[in-house]
């Protein structure tokens, strides 16, 4: 007997996903450095003088980035549940009780992030799940699921 239920895609797709993602939130971060630098700019330093590394401004500019990374995936989750990267290969992030709320997602965001810092456990963790879950799946109560081409 056939099931509707959409399927739990290989972690092979997700990871795809992610690195087809890669490319619009590195130009995202390209705007915001460029932001950074005509503010440093103006506020009097040397064409040719770079950010200082460590700096407070160069912190600033990470977690900026990483803000903006952030509004790009919870914006795109909350909008259709799916990221430019995830469209190609029909995977979507649904609740496990419904519609995700904004704040599963930030969370899913979050302990996506602490994943990746862990040189990417949390994603490569999905291999010995039985359920094919990430760290940040079960976090946010969340999944991501492929459904078939209409």
């Amino acid at each position: 007997m056939a099931s509707n239920a959409p399927a739990r895609p290989y972690i092979g797709w997700r990871l795809l996903a992610l690195f087809y993602d890669f490319w619009p939130v590195v130009a995202l971060w390209m705007l915001v450095s460029a932001a950074f630098t005509v503010g440093y700019y103006a506020a009097g330093h040397a064409a040719r003088e770079n950010i200082h590394p460590f700096s407070l401004l160069s912190w600033l500019l990470w977690i900026a980035c990483w803000l903006v990374a952030g509004v790009y995936a919870v914006v795109s989750w909350g909008h259709g549940g799916q990221t430019l990267g995830m469209r190609p290969w029909r995977l979507r992030v649904i609740g496990l009780a419904g519609t995700p709320s904004r704040g599963a997602l930030v969370k899913r965001y979050a302990v996506g992030t602490l994943s990746l810092l862990a040189g990417g456990l949390g994603f490569w963790w999905a291999w010995i799940d039985r359920d094919r879950l990430t760290w940040h799946d079960r976090a946010s109560a969340t999944r991501v699921v492929r459904f078939e081409k209409r």
